[in-house]
C-alpha cells in the first residue's frame, strides 16, 4: 500500500501544540471553529491526529516561498 502522505506533492501536515494554536488563533483574532475543515480520513494527515487537532499545511508559493494554512480536523 502507498503512504500518501509521504509523497513529494503532499505538502507539510503537522498538528499544531495548544500554546502554538493559542497564538495563531490570537493573531487572526478568531475562534478553533471558524478555521477552515479538513476530515480525519484525508489520508495526508499524520497518523496522531484526531478530531478537534489543528493541523498547519506548508505548501510551496510561486508569490511567496511558503504558504501556510490551518485546518481543524472533523469527522
Amino acid at each position: 500500500m502507498v503512504d500518501v502522505s509521504q509523497h513529494d506533492l503532499v505538502p507539510e501536515h503537522t498538528v499544531l501544540e495548544e500554546d502554538v494554536l493559542a497564538d495563531v488563533l490570537a493573531e487572526y483574532d478568531i475562534d478553533r471553529t471558524d478555521l477552515p475543515k479538513i476530515k480525519r480520513n484525508d489520508p495526508a494527515l499524520p497518523d496522531e491526529a484526531e478530531i478537534g487537532d489543528v493541523i498547519k499545511i506548508v505548501r510551496d508559493s510561486r508569490t511567496t516561498d511558503q504558504a501556510i494554512v490551518y485546518r481543524l480536523v472533523v469527522e
